[in-house]
């Protein structure tokens, strides 16, 4: 029986992006026999990305408030376990994520090797895009605070290329964090024993648009993101029954 696996595409000011983004997941499934579905979770966007989904028959959840991008993940969570979907995988709507890797990073999930997959640009040497310096040593800083308060190495530890097993769907449907939700999340599933793999993925630049966190935010983000792993290394976790 096949897995039913979903891409969920949280969306906020991506009339540029979004369509070209789908078309391109479109013309995947066409070419390889595949049958990835998909959910735009529009955050309450300022622009035309609601009405170009419409008006292309995407796939989309329209919040009627902005939740961030938490809140936009998590909704699609919700979405992927009332529907019952075996894989869900986070999937930028800004063109930064390549369709070609999905399959690679769902493949040790289909096989029963990992429960959570990091689609991650520090592991092996296929990518060739590098953010900048301050943001390269601000992952490194965060990525050894995780080492510190898990145990285990994670390199790419903001990558929001990621896919998840049925069981972190239900986890993630009932509690996503609200800030810092890929480094925080990949804490809290190593507390709770649930195993995480990375996977070599190459990352594109955006294609248009502008990303919403500036360079100004990068140490701030990075301090706050190492307190609240230290909180998460105090707390009790299990997983969901």
């Amino acid at each position: 029986m096949k897995n039913k696996i979903l891409l969920i595409i949280p969306a906020y000011n991506e009339e540029e992006n979004i369509l070209n983004t789908y078309n391109k997941i479109i013309e995947y499934n066409n070419k390889n026999k595949e049958n990835f579905d998909v959910i735009v979770i529009n955050d309450c966007s300022c622009d035309k990305t609601s009405e170009i989904c419409h008006m292309n028959n995407i796939p989309v959840i329209d919040l009627v408030h902005n939740l961030g991008i938490g809140g936009a993940v998590q909704t699609g969570y919700k979405y992927a376990y009332m529907k019952g979907y075996d894989i869900a995988v986070q999937f930028d709507g800004d063109g930064q994520h390549d369709i070609n890797y999905v399959k690679d990073i769902i493949a040790p999930i289909k096989n029963n090797e990992a429960d959570f997959v990091i689609g991650s640009r520090f592991v092996g040497d296929i990518d060739t895009f590098k953010s900048s310096f301050a943001r390269r040593m601000g992952i490194r800083i965060i990525s050894c605070f995780l080492k510190m308060t898990t145990g285990h190495k994670i390199y790419d530890v903001t990558s929001g290329f990621r896919a998840c097993s049925k069981q972190i769907i239900k986890d993630f449907s009932i509690s996503y964090p609200s800030e810092y939700p890929e480094p925080v999340t990949n804490a809290e599933l190593l507390r709770k024993d649930y195993v995480i793999k990375e996977i070599p993925v190459e990352m594109n630049e955006r294609t248009a648009g502008v990303s919403s966190i500036g360079s100004w935010k990068n140490v701030y983000y990075m301090i706050n993101v190492c307190l609240s792993l230290l909180v998460i290394r105090i707390r009790r976790y299990k997983k969901c029954p």
